[in-house]
């Protein structure tokens, strides 16, 4: 059984907890621009951003608890570029020293509110970013909206090599990717609402629902219709 909730304290994060049940299929995980950082068994690991769906997992099958940064936020918690850490999965204690993670570790092991103590741990790394990496949420917001990418980077003051290079560090791609990761994320919610795919299309600034499904398959793996079946 998989739920989340937003983090309390970490605008833009989401405190989430998966319990597998026997004989669960594999679990997809889709493409969000996020990145997370998991108590999986007993290790600490750091999901980096996908460019394409996560059919189960290293260690499926186990309970585990995470915390998935908004996007951009996790390299200024972790102090590593984003784009060391693409379509990866890597034990926190390749990045962080080897006792801060055995500490931080057995806390979350032990706590009643495990997603707190991530939480804890992040803002305290985390504290105020400085000026030069707040356009990241602007960014994020803009490329939501369907701004394009030479409209995102003039609008931040930026050319888009700029823009580029900064996104690497930042989302672990380019914004081109990121805007089509955003998109497909907007899609998908219109289409689980019900709206149909041909509206949806139209409404997310898909060229027709061709290339809705295009873009589906080449993101996701799979045609949309699969990710709408209960």
């Amino acid at each position: 059984m998989y739920s989340e909730r937003p983090a309390e304290r970490l605008p833009g994060a989401v405190v989430w907890r998966n319990t597998p049940r026997p004989g669960d299929p594999p679990g997809r995980v889709l493409p969000d621009g996020c990145m997370d950082l998991i108590l999986l068994g007993d290790r600490l690991v750091v999901a980096g951003p996908d460019t394409r769906a996560l059919v189960g997992h290293q260690g499926a099958g186990l309970p585990c608890v995470g915390l998935r940064f908004a996007p951009g936020q996790a390299p200024l918690v972790l102090g590593e570029p984003a784009d060391a850490f693409v379509d990866a999965r890597v034990a926190l204690a390749e990045v962080w020293p080897e006792r801060t993670v055995r500490e931080l570790t057995e806390r979350v092991a032990l706590a009643e509110r495990p997603g707190a103590v991530l939480q804890e741990a992040a803002l305290a790394r985390l504290g105020d970013p400085p000026a030069e990496e707040r356009w990241r949420p602007a960014a994020v917001a803009a490329l939501d909206a369907g701004r394009s990418v030479a409209e995102t980077a003039r609008g931040l003051g930026l050319s888009q090599r700029q823009m580029h290079r900064r996104s690497l560090r930042a989302f672990g791609y380019g914004p081109k990717t990121l805007a089509r990761v955003l998109r497909m994320r907007r899609a998908l919610a219109l289409a689980r609402c019900g709206e149909p795919l041909a509206e949806v299309a139209a409404r997310v600034g898909y060229a027709d629902q061709a290339h809705l499904a295009r873009e589906f398959r080449a993101l996701a793996g799979v045609p949309v219709g699969r990710l709408l079946t209960p």
